[in-house]
């Protein structure tokens, strides 16, 4: 019996691990898509970088979270719920929420504020090795 219980909780201890989110942002669509385990439950319109700046192309995973956070290149500007996936660059809750759908940043990925806590609260429970941030053209 012991031995049976150890083998389920294998089972289900290798099926967690393996559990991924993956968040897609297509840069021409200024559109968010949140995968988890290959199946979609969120599309957020974002923000990405405006003319004369850049928002890097390629798949990354979050090197750094946090809560909050004020930009210390931007005039303190604030970043709640960000995550940092490339540097200084980093998906995070914005105050300029009209603008969302169009090119605006300086290279982060900006979301609105309810979905920027939702997309960090997936991550902390996914961890940064589960998540992968792809960003295209």
């Amino acid at each position: 019996m012991a031995i049976i219980l150890v083998a389920v909780a294998s089972i289900i201890c290798a099926q967690a691990e393996a559990a991924t989110l993956s968040a897609r942002i297509d840069r021409s669509e200024q559109l968010m898509s949140v995968f988890v385990d290959g199946r979609l439950q969120y599309r957020w319109p974002v923000s990405t970088a405006r003319r004369g700046y850049r928002t890097p192309e390629g798949t990354f995973h979050p090197t750094r979270l946090e809560r909050v956070w004020y930009s210390s290149r931007y005039e303190n500007a604030p970043m709640p719920h960000a995550v940092f996936f490339h540097g200084g660059y980093a998906i995070h809750g914005t105050l300029e929420i009209r603008k969302l759908g169009q090119p605006v940043s300086h290279g982060c990925i900006r979301l609105h504020p309810s979905n920027a806590k939702a997309f960090f609260d997936l991550v902390v429970h996914y961890g940064a090795a589960n998540t992968f941030i792809k960003i295209t053209q």
